[in-house]
This record gives C-alpha cells, structure tokens and sequence, in this order.
C-alpha cells in the first residue's frame, strides 16, 4: 500500500467513541480528533524542522506531529496518557509548527482547517493538571505564583522579594498615577527582573504625551500559567485583573510583553466573552505609531551594528513583524542588518511555554543556536521586543561576544532618556 493510500484510509476511519478511556482523556481525543486526523493522515512533517526543541533533541516523540499522532494513539488504546506525558513538556507553543503546516497553508477554508497545534499542547497540559500528572517543577512554579501573585522570576527559594508590596517598585520616582482609561500592564519578568524596560516605557509614553496609569493591584497576567496547564489558576487570575480595571475605569490596556498581550487577545475574551470589552494594543505598534506621527522623536545616534530577534509571539502567533522594523530604521546611526522575516519561523529564543522552568538546558541550547545565527551577520547587537526572551538569549550572547538589547531601551536611549533600573539581577 502507498503513503497516499495509507493516509486516505486513516483520514476515514471512524474510530467511534472509545470504550477504554476515562471522561477526562474521552472529552480531550473528542475535541481533538479532528484537528489530529488531519495532521496525521497528511503525511507530511514539513513542522519538523521548524520547531526549535525538535531541532535540539532530534527525538521524533517532541515534534509537533508526534503530539497528533498521540491523540490518535490514545484514541485506539496503543498509548496512556501517562506514556506521553513529558512528550508534551517539550514545546515552546511559539507557533512555528503551524505556520509552517501545508494544512494551514494551502487549504481553501484557512479558518476550518488550520492544525492548531498548541491549542492542543496547552490541552493535553490541563488534563495532566487534572491526572495529577503535572511536572515537579511546574507546581512549584505555579503555587508560588498563586501565593505571590506574581511569577517568582527571581527564583523559586523564596529568597528575594518578588510580591505585591514590590509590584511597582521599578515605577520609582517616576510619579505615574494610579487608574484612568488607560493603563500600562507590567509583566512579571519586567516588574521585578529587568526593570529598565518597563521604566523606559513608561517615560517614552510620558515623553510622548500618552496618558496612562498603573493598575491598583496587578496580578500576574495568568497565561504562563494556563501555557502549563493551570486553567483554573489562570481564569482566577484574569478574573481578579479585569475587575480591577473595571474598578478603575480603564478602557484601553497597552500590553508591553508579548505574552501578555497574546494571553489578553485570545486567552482573556475566551474566558469571559462579551464581558472582555477592553481595547488591548501592543508596545510596539503604539510606539511605531508615535513615531510616525512625530510625537516622539529620536535624535540621539546609536553607533552599533544590530540584527532583530522576531519574538514567536509578535510575529509568528499576532503578525506583528513590520512595526519593530519600522523603529529600528528610524534610529539614527543605527545599522540594521536584516533577514526575510519568513525564515525567522524556525528562530526562537526557547523562553516560552514553561520550557525555561522544566527544561532549562534545551532553552539555553536554543539561545545559544539563535546567538550563532546572528554571528554569521557580524553584528555587535541582537535586539529583541520580549522580556522573557532576552533573559536565556542575554546569557548565550555574553557567551557569543553580542549584547542583547530590548527594542523600548533603545528607542528611549535614542530619545534621550535615562532610563534607571536593573536589566539584569
């Protein structure tokens, strides 16, 4: 029989409702059946050498694919939940799989047809919340988080400050109101780790006019938590975030991480619907958007020769792609080496999806790669637009001889801003 063949009859089977799973794995294999028959009988595994951790571990149980083929697997009883378990720990859900996915690519009905492969990552790491199943490092990561009520991005030993009486300390001397319209959600890794890239924020927006306060008390966004599996978690999280705008009167939320902003435009309206009624922008298009408008000006050169880092979460999972290349080439003495976005698929910083916290050697693996690419364009800087990338890509470019920079640091080092803050621990 032919692999066209092969995969036409396993595209038509109906498998029935499986007898031998329990309701939790019977309700998972129903909603994704469809999803993971499509992957599977295609063939194809063209998302293989786009995934960043299957380019590190070169083991066919971490591809994307695999993670299909195992719904299909516990669908027909050859595989437990238990056997696949850490499979799915190996996965950044920077997207790149589905970009790159034929099935995506080149069907009619885009929207119908589309393999959505981290929708059924971050699935599968709820039901092993559910199982108890969830990995050591995760729960200690995510009951800290419920205690703090922020991430311990300073380290799990409760040995640093790293909660609510901290939460605005990076606002220092700044005098930002608190409430308004408009307000400037903080991420945990910015609010307590590298603190000069919320300060920078905050003083281009006041640089620029842009008024904005703080939240009266901010909790962590809730996504990394729900990327690990922890729904429940999660939606008390958001719940606890949008009754506080709520309170305050905010109608416009400006999202200064990646991750946030991807959690606040589809996870957010997921949880509550018609109910989320915020307007959400994202950093970077607004500080494009000033600087197209002369609002904010940049005068100050910066004589370094720099590449872009595309966060997986701005380009690959939200499009955003022109606008961080539109500020880089509007900073005077700045030499921007670029490369087609289209490759940028397969780059990756690794910092995504609780990968970082679980396996912290294949994250430092893909910084380290994603450094060496950016040697090839001899460059003295990579810059980035993610907080949480640039913590793994900081450590591989000291090692590479390359600086890491955030996109906001120097558009504020540009405008003439002193900025203040740590960017490192």
């Amino acid at each position: 029989m032919s692999d066209n063949e092969m995969s036409t009859d396993a595209a038509s089977i109906d498998l029935g409702t499986p007898t031998h799973l329990g309701d939790v794995e019977r309700a998972f294999v129903e909603k994704w059946h469809e999803n993971a028959t499509g992957c599977f009988s295609s063939g194809h595994k063209f998302c293989r050498e786009v995934c960043p951790v299957t380019q590190v571990t070169r083991n066919e149980n971490h591809t994307p694919t695999a993670f299909h083929a195992n719904v299909i697997a516990l669908e027909k009883g050859h595989l437990s939940v238990e056997d696949v378990a850490d499979d799915y720990v190996h996965c950044t859900q920077c997207g790149g799989c589905e970009v790159r996915c034929p099935n995506t690519l080149m069907v009619g009905d885009f929207y119908r047809a589309r393999t959505e492969t981290v929708k059924v990552v971050r699935a599968m790491r709820a039901m092993l919340v559910d199982k108890g199943l969830d990995r050591e490092k995760w729960k200690v990561w995510n009951r800290l988080t419920d205690e703090l009520k922020n991430e311990p991005v300073l380290g799990t030993e409760g040995s640093q400050p790293n909660g609510q009486a901290q939460v605005r300390d990076w606002a220092h001397g700044l005098n930002i109101p608190i409430g308004g319209e408009t307000i400037m959600f903080v991420d945990c890794e910015g609010a307590f780790y590298r603190t000069s890239v919320p300060r920078a924020t905050a003083q281009i927006l006041q640089l620029a006019g842009v008024e904005f306060g703080l939240m009266n008390e901010q909790w962590c966004c809730g996504g990394p938590a729900a990327e690990m599996g922890y729904v429940e978690q999660s939606k008390r999280f958001a719940r606890h975030n949008i009754d506080d705008w709520r309170k305050s009167g905010v109608k416009r939320v400006i999202a200064i991480e990646p991750h946030d902003y991807v959690h606040f435009t589809e996870d957010y309206p997921a949880y509550f619907g018609d109910e989320f009624d915020f307007e959400v922008v994202q950093i970077i298009d607004l500080v494009a958007e000033l600087i197209r408008d002369g609002r904010l000006k940049l005068t100050k050169p910066i004589n370094k020769v720099v590449t872009y880092h595309d966060p997986c979460r701005l380009n690959k999972r939200k499009g955003i792609h022109q606008a961080p290349r539109e500020i880089l080439r509007a900073i005077p003495g700045l030499t921007f080496k670029d490369v087609d976005r289209v490759t940028q698929w397969s780059y990756c910083s690794g910092g995504g999806g609780g990968l970082p916290i679980e396996k912290p050697e294949i994250t430092a693996e893909i910084s380290r790669r994603r450094l060496e690419k950016a040697s090839e364009l001899e460059v003295d800087m990579l810059v980035s637009a993610c907080v949480w990338s640039e913590r793994p890509l900081s450590a591989a470019g000291a090692e590479a001889g390359i600086e890491v920079r955030d996109i906001i640091e120097l558009v504020a080092e540009s405008a003439g801003i002193e900025i203040g803050g740590a960017t490192h621990s």
